[in-house]
């Protein structure tokens, strides 16, 4: 039986699901993976006259998981419960399996109720979350193994020179670490272009083997770097702690998070947690990640999809960055109205009163990249 309605707003109508790709602006690639597009998928809460966003990125059959399986349990409940809409949800995917692309479902549309409450709330989520408009920090992120120097050079002044951010990270690994020398070329020609005052992190997306990362460690220590993400894969826990014990910079690992429990195994193992609203069960499961990781006297930082995380960045004491992901700030950029400004390093989410999230879909701009 679907919740009892509350009298702040009515029940919700319509989940509503939109699929949009839009090709990278160069070819890319991590320590393991190579990509040319990103697919973003659209949630839509309907209430009245209000309506909530929330998207993952993700394979385009997503929308059939929400469509089919979500929109039907949420349907008819109460837009306020989404501790209630979350438990249905997660309860209606028992046969099709909750990990992966089924909990980039559930977060999206998560996401999406919350906007919803802000929009029937008149608040901007970071008030409604408990917080307030306060600035939340940010790191450049992007450097992949595809681009030459010179475009990793670029990007990095971009965000350093132009936009004033002094936290920048740059993927290595690549080619699933066999590639170590280049890897190292690069972390040192990424010091050369930001310079000593920068914070320099790196992300291997889990391509080394433990003593490789060590080892690899021991030269990004050289070069300044702070923060060592996914060293090995994130799956390799007892790997992920070796290395941390044995090596200076952070390690830090959890993007691939989709419930409490994974995160549970993963705090002992890691400096700083990251977790990521579009896959670990939305808003609802990010805040109740960022608690857990207090519990274990560690911060948490927003994985991706910037504009989604800003809120509650804002909300949580042990928030300690937010990624500022080449790729997510591009798509969200062309999709949305109502972007965020990191200039100086920050991003400031509800300074102007919008509710919500604040931003609305640019329905003349996405329509080219609409595919289902």
């Amino acid at each position: 039986m679907n919740a009892v309605v509350s009298t702040a707003g009515g029940a919700v109508e319509r989940i509503a699901v939109r699929v949009y790709t839009v090709p990278t602006d160069t070819p890319e690639a991590d320590g393991t993976l190579a990509w040319d597009r990103t697919t973003l998928v659209l949630a839509e809460a309907v209430s009245g006259p209000h309506t909530g966003l929330g998207w993952t990125y993700g394979a385009p059959a997503t929308a059939a998981v929400i469509g089919q399986e979500l929109a039907p349990v949420v349907t008819g409940r109460d837009p306020h419960d989404t501790s209630g809409a979350q438990e249905a949800m997660s309860r209606a995917v028992r046969n099709t399996g909750r990990p992966g692309l089924v909990a980039g479902a559930i977060s999206a549309v998560d996401l999406a109720l919350w906007d919803l409450r802000g929009h029937l709330l008149g608040l901007p989520l970071a008030r409604l979350l408990g917080g307030a408009a306060r600035p939340v920090r940010v790191y450049g992120s992007g450097g992949f193994t595809t681009y030459s120097a010179g475009r990793q050079e670029s990007q990095l002044r971009h965000w350093t020179e132009e936009q004033g951010i002094p936290r920048v990270k740059i993927k290595i690994g690549e080619d699933r670490g066999t590639r170590e020398r280049r890897d190292l070329r690069r972390v040192s020609a990424a010091r050369a272009a930001v310079g000593d005052r920068v914070e320099l992190y790196t992300d291997a997306n889990g391509a080394y083997r433990r003593k490789q990362a060590v080892r690899i460690a021991a030269a990004l220590t050289g070069a300044g770097v702070t923060w060592f993400e996914e060293p090995v894969s994130s799956d390799d826990l007892a790997g992920l702690r070796s290395v941390r014990d044995a090596v200076a910079p952070d390690v830090t690992a959890g993007e691939y998070g989709y419930d409490l429990a994974y995160f549970a195994r993963m705090a002992p193992c890691v400096d700083c947690l990251q977790a990521d609203a579009t896959r670990c069960g939305g808003l609802t499961g990010w805040l109740r990640t960022a608690a857990l990781a207090e519990a274990h006297g560690l911060d948490v930082s927003a994985h991706c999809a910037p504009h989604l995380h800003a809120h509650a960045a804002a909300a949580v004491p042990n928030c300690r960055h937010l990624e500022w992901f080449h790729d997510h700030v591009r798509v969200e950029r062309l999709l949305f109205d109502g972007t965020l400004d990191p200039a100086g390093g920050t991003v400031t989410p509800g300074a102007d009163g919008t509710p919500g999230h604040g931003l609305r879909l640019a329905p003349v701009r996405a329509a080219e990249y609409r595919v289902a």
